[in-house]
């Protein structure tokens, strides 16, 4: 099963499942790793990898290699996607899931492993990639609101617009950076 590639033990598990446990054990560590690098809970980290696990099965039937792009980078987009979808919904929520130190409870830290400095090079470009189709103006909401962690408040501040101007803009943004990333 070494030998296999992801795209064949995906096409394989779309009729006998059991393979694709196959593709969580290999992909389920560095998952959490990078979706605990933008959530910071452990908890919250392993609700989206689960979740995204799902997403990859239920639409491995639509996968199809693109050029320069593989399985390992379209699976990675739907984590990406996943982890900025949870975290914006944590946000509306005022903040109110309490995050806690790992280190204070004894428990293991998921980002003192090995890094897959790779996979998450891999998601950044990607992410980066799409940005960069995107009109700069809503490009640049992103990039405030989800990789500078900015709030409405200080977004609006910076665009000088309403807030409910930068809701809606904030809103085309991410449907069509959906849209282009393909999920």
């Amino acid at each position: 099963m070494e030998e296999l590639k992801d795209e064949e033990i995906l096409t394989q598990s779309l009729k006998d499942p059991s393979r694709f446990s196959i593709i969580v054990d290999r992909y389920q560590d560095a998952f959490l790793r990078t979706a605990f690098n933008v959530v910071r809970s452990k908890q919250e980290a392993e609700d989206i990898v689960q979740e995204t696990f799902a997403k990859i099965y239920t639409h491995g039937a639509k996968f199809t290699p693109q050029p320069g792009a593989s399985f390992k980078s379209w699976a990675y987009r739907i984590l990406m996607n996943t982890s900025f979808t949870h975290y914006q919904k944590v946000k509306k929520t005022g903040g109110k899931t309490e995050y806690l130190d790992a280190l204070l409870y004894d428990e293991r830290d998921p980002t003192a492993e090995t890094i897959d400095f790779a996979g998450i090079h891999d998601a950044k470009t990607q992410v980066a990639d799409v940005i960069e189709k995107m009109p700069k103006h809503l490009g640049r909401l992103l990039t405030l609101y989800y990789l500078e962690d900015k709030s409405y408040k200080n977004i609006a501040e910076i665009e000088d617009v309403s807030m409910s101007t930068l809701k809606m803009r904030l809103f085309r943004a991410k449907r069509l950076f959906k849209k282009i990333s393909g999920e």
